[in-house]
Formats: structure tokens, C-alpha cells, sequence
């Protein structure tokens, strides 16, 4: 029999699953289970990698035994390390202001086109390449010292082993990457001044990186979206698929990208998967809203479950927008609208905010 231990991190929480594997039968359970709550620290929103790596070592001491250990983890973020191999600073969220802007900047030196032909990736402020050329523009000083970038689900990895990787399904996030060789984009890196020795050598999925207390330590596909697609069952081609997290991510597997111009104004994303295939996928809100919501209604001492949240959701009115729409036109104008504020979720503002209600009342349709 075979025991795996799978750490699973996704925005707002993590996990770790124990599974066993015996005559070709799969059996597996939650070992642990833990909030990932980003903090604001040195005037930028970042993830706790201290306070996640010791929920990591928590859920190696529940597991017990085990034969291999790997992790997934969302896309695009990641730590950078100096020249002693040294975590310069804790990893900033991909919900961070620093990236206001640099979307606009960008296609100044590399139009939108030429850079969705080149990656397939959708052009999102959040994807790494803007994320580095913050760091170019604010932080000069980190910059320079900067010697390698470890995506996520890697730096957790080399954490436990020693190993320095960039696998293959995260690498697809970053909006750097070559859509069609699955190679780092000369094009992008030498437009905006990003060297190649920057990133660790590429690795495929399933890559034995090394040990950690006698378990092998793997590269799993470190992306969580694409370890979700590797899990379907799809007997039949051009079957779609809808992973549900605190981005929703609804696509279908394919054999080559989709690079057309009406595919980059449609916001459509080449994401490469762990079975070297590409899955081409649009992002969705998701469950943020819900979630970060729930962080602030607990703040102000009210601590909803996800269940009784949805259950409130559920006795709005069907059709809620366009019965807002329709409601708000023809209340009168001198009379106050029987609500505070209603969103339209895809409203391009939203993946920009980061924790709080509040923070997020400005971007609503005012009562």
C-alpha cells in the first residue's frame, strides 16, 4: 500500500489529505485543515508563509506515515530568494494595490495582442509579469537582489527539500510563458527586461524533487486548477469542466491553444495541464465575495458558516439583478431604495479589492 500526503492551499484556506492507494483503489481523508488569512505587513497585503509552513509541518505530525508528500496552491504569486537562497521578504497577495496600472504600462511596450499571442494567458493585472514589474518600478532595492522566483506550490516544496523548480502547470500562470513550446517567452522577457535566470529550471508534473524525512517530496501540478481538471473522469472529448473555489474556473481541455484575437477579447485563458494537454478556461469570481465577507461580518463579531451565508443568498428575489435594474427604475426618486447596495460580481474593480466589506461598499451600486 501506498500512502500520500497532499497539501492542497487555496486563497482562503488549506488543507492537507491523507490518501492510500492498495489494489487499485484509492481511499483518502482530511488530516487538517486551516484558514490562509493574508496580512497587510511593510505597506503591501501578503501571505503568512511562516504561519503557513507550520501548518504544513502540523500536517505532516497528524499524517504520520507516508511515502510522498506534494502541493498545489492558487496561481500566480510567489516568493523570491537572494543569492543564499534566502526568502527575501514574505510573498504578496495577488490582491495587492502594487499592481494598479501596470496592465496600462505594459501594452505601452508590448501591445495587448502581441502579448495574448505569445502567452494565451488572459491580461490580468494580477498575473505575475505585472506583479515583477511593480516590483522593477516601486521596490528597485528588492529587485536587485532578487536571484531566483519560486511560484508558490514550489517554495513550499523547497522549503521541506532543498529543491529549486518551476513546474510546468504554475509556470502557465504568469502571462511569461510560451503558449504554444510551453518555454519561457523571449518575446516577453526581453520587452520587459526579465532574465530567464530568474525563474528555476522547468519541471513537468509528477517530478521526484527529493526527500523530507524519508518521503519523497514531488511536483505535483502545482497548480490547484489543473490538479482539479487531472481528477475529472471525461470520457467524452470536448467535455467541460467548472472547478468551484474562490475563483471559478469553467473551461475544456484541448490540443493546441486558442491565440485568435476574438479569444483575447473574450478573456479566455490557455492554461497548460498536468497531462501536457491545454485547458482553456475563463475566470470566474467565485466564492470570494462570499468569503471575504464572511471575514468581515466576523470581525464585526458575527461568524456566519458558508451554509447559512448561502441560505440568506437564497431568499433574495430570482433573478436578483435584473429585478434590481428593473426595481431601481421605477421606485420613485424622492423615496430611499430598500436596500444598502447590490454588486454585479464580474465588475472589473472587484479582483483588485482586498479584505474587507467596507472596502469593497464603493464598488457597489449605491442604494
Amino acid at each position: 500500500m501506498k500512502r500520500v500526503l497532499a497539501f492542497d492551499f487555496g486563497a482562503s484556506s488549506g488543507r492537507a489529505i491523507l490518501g492510500a492507494y492498495e489494489g487499485g483503489r484509492l481511499t483518502y481523508k482530511e488530516v487538517h485543515r486551516f484558514e490562509n488569512n493574508p496580512r497587510e505587513q511593510d505597506g503591501h497585503l501578503r501571505w503568512n508563509f511562516t504561519d503557513l509552513m507550520n501548518n504544513v509541518r502540523l500536517g505532516i505530525e497528524k499524517a504520520g506515515s507516508f511515502d510522498s508528500i506534494a502541493f498545489d496552491t492558487w496561481g500566480v504569486d510567489f516568493g523570491l530568494l537572494d543569492e543564499e537562497g534566502n526568502l527575501l521578504e514574505d510573498p504578496v497577495h495577488y490582491r495587492d494595490s502594487r499592481t494598479d496600472g501596470m496592465t496600462e504600462q505594459a501594452e505601452r511596450i508590448l501591445p495587448a495582442a502581441d502579448l495574448y499571442a505569445a502567452t494565451g494567458c488572459q491580461i490580468m493585472g494580477i498575473n505575475t509579469l505585472f506583479q515583477l514589474l511593480a516590483v522593477q518600478k516601486e521596490q528597485p532595492e528588492l529587485w536587485a537582489k532578487a536571484r531566483q522566483l519560486l511560484f508558490m506550490p514550489d517554495l513550499f516544496a523547497y522549503a521541506l527539500c532543498g529543491s529549486r523548480v518551476c513546474e510546468t502547470t504554475i509556470a502557465s500562470t504568469s502571462q511569461m510563458l510560451d503558449a504554444r513550446t510551453g518555454c519561457w517567452s523571449k518575446t516577453v522577457l526581453d520587452a520587459f527586461s526579465v532574465p530567464e535566470s530568474l525563474f528555476a529550471p522547468m519541471v513537468p508534473s509528477g517530478t521526484v524533487l527529493g526527500e523530507y524525512k524519508g518521503a519523497k517530496v514531488i511536483a505535483a501540478a502545482g497548480h490547484d486548477t489543473q490538479c482539479a481538471v487531472a481528477a475529472l473522469p471525461a470520457p467524452q472529448p470536448g467535455a467541460a469542466f467548472l472547478s468551484c473555489g474562490t475563483w471559478s474556473l469553467l473551461g475544456c481541455e484541448l490540443d493546441e491553444p486558442i491565440l485568435t484575437e476574438e479569444s483575447r477579447t473574450l478573456a479566455l485563458s490557455n492554461e497548460r495541464g498536468a497531462n501536457g494537454k491545454v485547458n482553456y478556461l475563463k475566470n470566474i469570481i467565485g466564492l470570494w465575495l462570499i468569503q471575504e465577507s464572511r471575514r468581515q461580518w466576523k470581525r464585526e463579531g458575527t461568524a456566519y458558516s458558508g451554509n447559512s451565508a448561502a441560505a440568506k443568498a437564497s431568499r433574495c428575489p430570482k433573478r436578483w439583478d435584473r429585478w434590481c435594474a428593473a426595481f431601481t427604475r421605477a421606485w420613485p426618486s424622492n423615496t430611499a431604495l430598500p436596500w444598502n447596495s447590490w454588486a454585479v460580481p464580474p465588475d472589473r474593480t472587484f479582483p483588485a479589492c482586498t479584505s474587507s466589506a467596507a472596502a469593497r461598499r464603493p464598488n457597489c451600486s449605491a442604494a
